[in-house]
């Protein structure tokens, strides 16, 4: 367990999103775990529109305090309420003091919003962690210009 790293838990975390395909779309394949002392304690991935986004589902397995929780997410925590609820402010709201971000999501209505609600909030946020298997998994599934893929 010494030798378990955050890259580790990264790469567990991208495993999750791929779980969530094709259930999820339009929304992208994201996948969140949970650590605590080292070990995964919850795991996520993104449900049907509507349904709980990753962080959410992970979030929704772990009861009491999470002040001493690591979360690793493979896509920019969303900022907005739209048909499920700002899942950067329920990270703050349940406590998380540290999160890993593989990429950042680059929907407009995100697009460092998240990272930003985040850092205000006193949590401490590490960006890129695996950023390019991160980019390879979900990019077809953004909101990006050249593909107009839908996002929420």
């Amino acid at each position: 367990m010494d030798d378990i790293t955050a890259a580790d838990h990264m790469r567990a975390a991208l495993a999750e999103g791929r779980r969530a395909l094709p259930a999820c779309l339009p929304n992208p394949p994201v996948g969140c775990v949970l650590v605590r002392d080292g070990a995964i304690i919850a795991r996520g991935f993104t449900q049907p529109p509507g349904h709980p986004h990753a962080e959410a589902l992970a979030l929704q397995q772990v009861d009491g305090p999470l002040g001493d929780v690591t979360a690793f997410v493979t896509l920019e925590p969303c900022a907005f309420h739209g048909r499920t609820p700002s899942c950067a402010r329920t990270l703050v709201a349940r406590g998380v003091r540290r999160v890993f971000v593989a990429m950042l999501d680059p929907d407009a209505r995100n697009s460092g919003r998240g990272i930003a609600i985040l850092r205000e909030a006193g949590v401490e946020v590490t960006v890129g962690l695996l950023e390019a298997e991160a980019v390879r998994d979900l990019s077809p599934y953004l909101a990006l210009p050249e593909n107009g893929a839908p996002q929420g």
